[in-house]
């Protein structure tokens, strides 16, 4: 008889997760980022769900490599899909900056002194649903920064796994890469980028 621990069942861990959602709390804003209040996180990614700010964040090597970063399966939405290095959301008083720096050592292990260039270089509003378990409606961040030093030591409850791919050739050839499923917001900011559309300041115009 085997003496290892039994697995946890996904969906427990997932009711572990939306749980921890009721107890925490976004930043409401309007479509320029202008803030509006705070909102449960919960609510604000169910029902019609409630815009609110957003990051992601684009680490690259110095041959121009994207690291990418598989959301674990005990996320509610999204998961087990690839997205760019972090996402998250900041918190009343933090700038993005700080979240995106945050993020980066509680899920990779990776901290400040492998990059010194973190710089938000888009800003959009998006909407999308996620099956029947619910939405992200965010005026999301792009943060983006190239290390020095590559290493990393990923969360495995919250990375489910990790890989660096050349940028261009993601872009440039999606078939290449189509057993990857990308989070929405990153192809949005992928494409943004290649095509010169993207900008710090906000527009109020949704994707």
């Amino acid at each position: 008889m085997s003496e290892t621990e039994p697995s946890v069942p996904v969906e427990s861990e997932r009711d572990d997760e939306t749980a921890e959602n009721a107890e925490q709390a976004v930043v409401a804003v309007d479509a320029f980022d202008e803030r509006e209040g705070l909102a449960n996180r919960l609510d604000a990614h169910t029902g019609d769900g409630v815009r609110h700010r957003a990051f992601t964040c684009l680490l690259f090597d110095e041959d121009g490599r994207i690291l990418l970063a598989q959301r674990a399966e005990r996320k509610r939405l999204w998961d087990t899909y690839w997205d760019g290095t972090v996402a998250s959301h900041p918190v009343e008083g933090q700038s993005q900056k700080e979240a995106t720096r945050e993020r980066l050592e509680e899920e990779l292990g990776i901290t400040a002194d492998q990059y010194g260039d973190l710089e938000v270089t888009d800003r959009f509003e998006y909407k999308r649903r996620y099956l029947d378990q619910g939405l992200e409606w965010e005026v999301c961040a792009v943060l983006q920064a190239t290390l020095h030093d590559t290493s990393f030591d990923r969360d495995p409850e919250e990375v489910g796994g990790a890989m660096w791919v050349d940028y261009e050739d993601l872009y440039e050839n999606p078939r290449y890469y189509r057993q990857l499923r990308l989070c929405p917001w990153f192809e949005i900011a992928m494409r943004r980028d290649f095509e010169d559309d993207a900008d710090p300041v906000p527009d109020g115009e949704r994707e």
